[in-house]
């Protein structure tokens, strides 16, 4: 049994042609069709039905096929693999990124990571932190753009950038002739939060430890309220029901939202750390390289760019 009879008798199912199968793979007919029958005859089973001008699988054959194309699609993946040992830059790369970082992060890097490594293109997954390390550790994502701080266990990471964080009110709320406000102006807000298994949540909870004494009771309603992304809770602000706090690089999405007022926090504003993170036993590291190099070449909207 061989791979190029593999592929033949995929190519016969695929035209149900002997003729057409032949020359979709180069050969001549008798070829083919020798080929097709040594590897009936070691399988001791028919994989085809000969008719005077049909070409039809047997049950066996059926699955047959089914696992041909299995084992043919992964010594594909062998040789991807082989090419890319030689080239990191080869072949796709799976991206997890965080839901608080990829709407704002990923339009400014897609087109630009395509456009500097078109054979490298992006498979991009949006997700939670606990997910996107989980998928990492399992092989499913190659690697991920989340926020310190993570369990480090069998990985690797690096630094993009900092961001702080503004408080964003409704804008005739109480504070708004205000440019500058602290976190214990915050005590006795209402707060929007995003909802459990998002980093952004506990970090948001760090500067207002208030908020997660109500968050957790059916008292606490009047006093937090959830959402399920960022982009919800903005809208919630603006209709009034609230204050929260926002990651620097959403400012851009609010530039032509008059209903809303964001203030910067007096003295050290509260900020977050986003890396890029990989596990250790994945051996692109050059494309991780290039994944930050090209991000440090983009506007990253006042976030302080770690280089190096």
């Amino acid at each position: 049994m061989t791979l190029t009879e593999l592929r033949y008798i995929i190519a016969v199912a695929q035209e149900k042609h002997f003729g057409r199968a032949a020359e979709a793979c180069f050969v001549s007919q008798p070829t083919l069709s020798v080929s097709i029958k040594k590897l009936e005859d070691e399988l001791s089973t028919r994989i085809f039905e000969r008719k005077s001008n049909q070409i039809a699988l047997t049950a066996v054959g059926e699955r047959l096929v089914k696992q041909a194309q299995l084992i043919v699609e992964e010594s594909n993946k062998m040789r991807l693999i082989a090419d890319q040992g030689r080239d990191p830059l080869l072949g796709p790369l799976r991206l997890g990124v965080i839901f608080t970082i990829g709407p704002y992060l990923l339009p400014k890097i897609v087109r630009v990571i395509f456009d500097a490594v078109p054979n490298m293109p992006l498979v991009l997954t949006e997700d939670f932190t606990t997910a996107i390390l989980e998928k990492l550790r399992n092989g499913s994502l190659d690697v991920g753009i989340i926020a310190e701080p993570f369990d480090m266990h069998g990985l690797n990471c690096v630094a993009l950038y900092d961001e702080d964080f503004v408080v964003a009110i409704p804008r005739d709320h109480k504070f708004s002739l205000r440019r500058y406000i602290s976190s214990e102006d915050l005590v006795n807000e209402t707060m929007l939060l995003l909802g459990v298994g998002h980093c952004f949540r506990d970090q948001v909870l760090d500067v207002c430890p208030e908020a997660a004494r109500y968050s957790v009771n059916a008292q606490g309603i009047q006093r937090t309220f959830e959402g399920s992304s960022l982009e919800t809770i903005r809208y919630m602000v603006s209709s009034g029901l609230g204050i929260t706090l926002l990651p620097r690089m959403a400012l851009e999405a609010l530039a032509k939202d008059e209903t809303i007022k964001l203030l910067k926090f007096k003295n050290t504003p509260p900020s977050r750390r986003v890396v890029l993170v990989w596990r250790k036993s994945f051996t692109r590291y050059e494309a991780v390289k290039k994944i930050k190099e090209l991000i440090m070449t983009v506007d990253l909207a006042d976030c302080k760019k770690i280089i190096g």
